[in-house]
């Protein structure tokens, strides 16, 4: 067996997340929302000009408390890209909505805008736009989609922390968006996500749904003498010690994306003419009116027959690439649904030939040339 020493991910580390475990510790504030939360939720909204941000034990938690403040019935539907992690269609099939799949633009994976307005019906409530890779949906179009028919747009930002849409940051566009911290992310606390809401009425009830449906925000801000279960809810709080673990990370958060960034940037170069015009691999798209957030980066390889064989041949140098999800569609739970092989193709292509290659804070350029080199020798070979 072949020992891997470039993985495809390493978690992000800064130095400080230690310092910061102990200070959580020695000020006895272990539970939910302690001061590294409220530190953490302050820096991100801050940071995105968002007017709210709870934290939550995972993005999946995040997404949950969207269909509750939607109040999302039995019969409502949600549009959502195919090429999607499956928590994206479990939130809201979890409260009776039925996801409704979408297909997916071949540069970049995103939702395609053009799909949506068939897609639409009496029971849509939302649409959702997934930046795939952190690179950014086409929130223009998007955006006068759902408000010309008065659908809530909404954004899964678990690849897409600190990128940007026409200089706007992204999560800033949508009723609310949803933040990964997971460790395979840019920025980690292990499990972890947050809950952005750009829509202040709100906030109230979220606050009320994160503490288990009782009203103990009230109650801590004096408001009320003592708390007590007023609504729905759950525990969607993480412990003040991830939030710890979370600050030492975006103390450093910009350094980290720079570096992420010129890390990304320098395999786009290197494979920009050669495994495009000499093997017909294709490269992510990058609009021109995008700062993306070198959240993953792959190569699309002319089939998946070559993507399997590049795969394979890195793995035997000691190099970790992968495929990504499986089309939400073909999946067993998308043919209970009623989906089909064949009901969205762009999204059927791609996902047999994607291939993503290590990216991480610390992946070093000697590295990304070896990773380079493996990927054009396997390419040269015909796959």
């Amino acid at each position: 067996m072949n020992l891997v020493n470039i993985p495809f991910n390493r978690p992000t580390r800064t130095g400080r997340e230690l310092e910061h475990l102990v200070a959580a510790i020695e000020n006895g504030h272990l539970s939910g929302a302690g001061p590294y939360t409220h530190r953490c939720q302050q820096w991100l909204a801050d940071t995105l000009a968002v007017p709210r941000v709870f934290l939550t034990t995972s993005a999946t938690h995040a997404l949950e408390m969207m269909a509750l403040l939607l109040e999302i019935r039995h019969g409502d539907e949600v549009i959502l890209p195919s090429f999607a992690f499956v928590s994206l269609a479990n939130a809201f099939l979890l409260f009776g909505a039925r996801p409704v799949l979408a297909d997916v633009h071949e540069d970049t994976l995103n939702l395609d805008e053009r799909c949506v307005t068939e897609l639409i019906t009496s029971r849509t409530r939302a649409v959702f736009a997934l930046h795939y890779a952190g690179m950014p949906c086409e929130m223009k179009e998007l955006t006068e989609i759902c408000q010309s028919r008065r659908i809530d747009l909404l954004e899964d930002l678990a690849h897409g922390l600190l990128a940007a849409y026409g200089g706007r940051a992204l999560g800033t566009f949508g009723r609310m968006a949803a933040l990964s911290f997971h460790q395979t992310k840019i920025l980690t606390c292990g499990e972890g996500g947050a809950l952005l809401l750009n829509d202040e009425s709100l906030a109230d009830r979220a606050a009320v749904l994160l503490e288990k449906g009782t009203d103990r925000f009230s109650f801590l801000r004096g408001e009320v003498d003592k708390y007590t279960w007023v609504d729905i809810g759950s525990s969607y709080t993480p412990a003040d010690l991830l939030a710890a673990f979370l600050w030492a990370q975006l103390e450093e958060a910009e350094a980290i994306q720079q570096r992420r960034c010129r890390c990304w940037e320098y395999y786009y170069r290197q494979f920009r003419q050669a495994a495009v015009e000499k093997y017909g691999a294709r490269l992510p798209g990058w609009p021109a009116h995008c700062r993306h957030s070198a959240g993953v980066f792959y190569l699309l390889c002319p089939s998946e027959t070559c993507r399997e064989a590049v795969k394979n041949y890195l793995a035997s140098r000691g190099i970790q690439a992968t495929f990504h999800y499986i089309p939400l569609h073909l999946s067993r739970m998308g043919r209970r649904l009623g989906y089909k092989p064949g009901d969205l193709p762009v999204t059927e292509d791609v996902a047999g030939r994607i291939l993503r290659l290590p990216l991480f804070d610390g992946l070093t350029t000697d590295e990304q040339d070896r990773v380079i080199h493996g990927v054009m020798t396997a390419l040269a070979r015909g796959g």
